[in-house]
């Protein structure tokens, strides 16, 4: 999994920095910020949980294949 976003779309909602803190955090603006681009399995869910109710979908996903 990649994860990124996109900071022009961000609403500064924080659902994502509260739901998965280990993989978004916040810039100095309040925009969304990855920390985490390629979070470990155990929180794939989890951010996928995040990308679905960011209200912006400024959260984005692509899985990687190999």
């Amino acid at each position: 999994m990649h994860v990124s976003a996109t900071k022009d779309t961000c609403a500064v909602a924080s659902l994502c920095v509260y739901g998965v803190p280990e993989v978004f955090d916040q810039d100095e603006d309040g925009s969304v910020e990855v920390i985490d681009a390629t979070p470990p399995d155990e929180l794939h869910q989890a951010v996928r949980r995040a990308a679905r109710g960011c209200p912006t979908r400024s959260i984005h996903i692509s899985d990687a294949t190999g």
